[in-house]
């Protein structure tokens, strides 16, 4: 009966993600962001992990995977900052496990090509997903060179309608990531990225986390010890090997096949990404208290912008660093 009920709810928040076809004792999200674990999803799938078996479900967007968390129909996912900050401020249990990536130059503005500085945006027409941490760096990007956000028209569109918009010619650049990044790349600029901001202020940092229910980790810490362990494992192998995730390279097609990809494009898009160690997922920077500092900015954003009633006064009960932890403990 457990086991129904939880298929159940995700059958009744699936209006726009992959419903799964059995119930399994772990439901784990995913969206089509690439990384070194998606190598191996493809097998957690099929063989499950810790001896649980799991679902593998396809969210589109972050708001899809905490529509699913508040219904508990997901127990793990990668979701990014921005939605993550709006969960967790709408009181939803949900907490940082892991941070599956520093978002770093795998977003950027990219613009045409006569518009050389952030003063050139005023009057032009620039399309981001509303609510994402592109729309988050954009504004932010804006008030860091004195520009008042109401100069430009910001206009919300979603990585699809956006390459659409940009191939018509109805927008003047967008803020976004791959695959739509790469869209505007091949006759357009990048006038600068998510690394840069997060770099002229830690505060506002964006990345993609893994996030979970809090209910789910405290009953099931075996199997969230071992899933943070296999992607902290295959991050490092990837630091270790990147050229192993190249074109023609096993890891790519795995990758490419998970997730419905292009393999020649993998390594190129990974690049773009940094994938913070153990350690750093432990210190100051990251778990040990830059994340909660992010959402919190994140969400002060996201109170401005009217996506949230209130931000909260303080975001740290939104990261645990137990499980990396323990995996650096080799617990697990």
């Amino acid at each position: 009966m457990k086991h129904f009920l939880k298929l159940l709810a995700v059958t009744l928040v699936a209006t726009s993600f992959a419903v799964p076809a059995r119930a399994a004792d772990v439901n784990l999200g995913y969206q089509l962001v690439l990384g070194p674990w998606k190598a191996k999803m493809k097998e957690i799938g099929k063989n499950g992990l810790a001896g649980k078996s799991v679902n593998l479900i396809q969210f589109n967007s972050g708001a899809d995977v905490i529509s699913a968390f508040a219904a508990k129909a997901v127990d793990i996912s990668l979701n990014g900052s921005s939605p993550t900050a709006t969960g967790f401020s709408k009181k939803i249990p949900i907490h940082v496990i892991y941070v599956y990536d520093n978002i770093n130059d795998a977003e950027a503005l990219v613009v045409k090509k006569g518009i050389a500085s952030p003063k050139d945006l005023v009057g032009k027409k620039i399309a981001v997903p509303f609510g994402s941490t592109t729309h988050f760096h954009m504004i932010f990007a804006l008030k860091a060179n004195g520009i008042d956000p109401k100069s430009v028209n910001v206009l919300d569109m979603s990585p699809p309608d956006m390459t659409a918009a940009w191939k018509r010619g109805d927008i003047d650049g967008g803020f976004v990531w791959d695959p739509a990044l790469s869209v505007l790349k091949k006759n357009g600029q990048v006038l600068l990225t998510s690394g840069d901001l997060s770099r002229m202020d830690p505060r506002k940092a964006t990345f993609d986390a893994m996030v979970a229910r809090k209910e789910f980790t405290s009953e099931n810490e075996e199997f969230t010890c071992k899933f943070v362990k296999l992607v902290s494992e295959a991050d490092a192998d990837y630091r270790k090997n990147p050229a192993m995730y190249g074109p023609g390279s096993k890891n790519a097609k795995m990758i490419a096949s998970s997730l419905g990809s292009r393999q020649a494009e993998v390594g190129g898009v990974l690049a773009l990404y940094d994938y913070p160690t153990i350690d750093q997922q432990i210190s100051k920077a990251w778990l040990g208290g830059g994340v909660a500092k992010a959402l919190k900015s994140t969400a002060m954003f996201l109170e401005e912008q009217g996506k949230i009633d209130k931000a909260l006064s303080s975001y740290k009960g939104a990261v645990t660093t137990k499980f990396v932890k323990m995996v650096k403990a080799g617990k697990c």
